[in-house]
């Protein structure tokens, strides 16, 4: 018997293949949108996922401003944030951020869905967001994928 084939190959920097992909986000939800951006950037998909490497894809997701909630999560939910001053704690509904710079929403949402260490701060790296539906990365030749 072949003891060699039992063998558990571990990913490792340099063995790992990153791709890039591109992800359209008009009239998705965000909340599954997220979860799969997350799943892809993590490498949960790939046969090679090795849990404490940075195994993903660079994903690009385009056409932030298209992306949608279900309900009144629009208006009645809030996003908060602190300025490191005393009282300084402040408050947004998606509605607001999505009028200002509608990438935040998503970044937030997939980086909630990511690990909350070194890891994380990583992988969350390979994520570039936008608006509408250009993007600067022409260059590395992305695949889309439909979610």
């Amino acid at each position: 018997m072949n003891t060699l084939s039992y063998k558990t190959v571990s990913a490792n920097k340099a063995t790992v293949e990153k791709k890039w992909v591109v992800v359209d986000a008009k009239d998705a939800i965000l909340g599954r949108l997220s979860s799969e951006v997350a799943r892809i950037l993590r490498g949960k998909h790939k046969p090679s996922y090795t849990p404490h490497v940075d195994c993903g894809d660079n994903v690009i997701v385009i056409n932030a401003a298209g992306v949608k909630m279900t309900g009144n999560k629009m208006l009645k939910r809030e996003l908060f944030s602190h300025t490191g001053y005393p009282g300084g704690q402040r408050r947004k509904t998606p509605r607001e951020i999505m009028e200002k710079k509608p990438e935040i929403l998503i970044e937030h949402s997939v980086r909630g869905m990511l690990p909350k260490n070194r890891l994380g701060r990583a992988i969350f790296k390979n994520l570039y967001v936008y608006e509408g539906a250009e993007h600067p990365h022409e260059a590395q030749q992305p695949t889309e994928i439909k979610l």
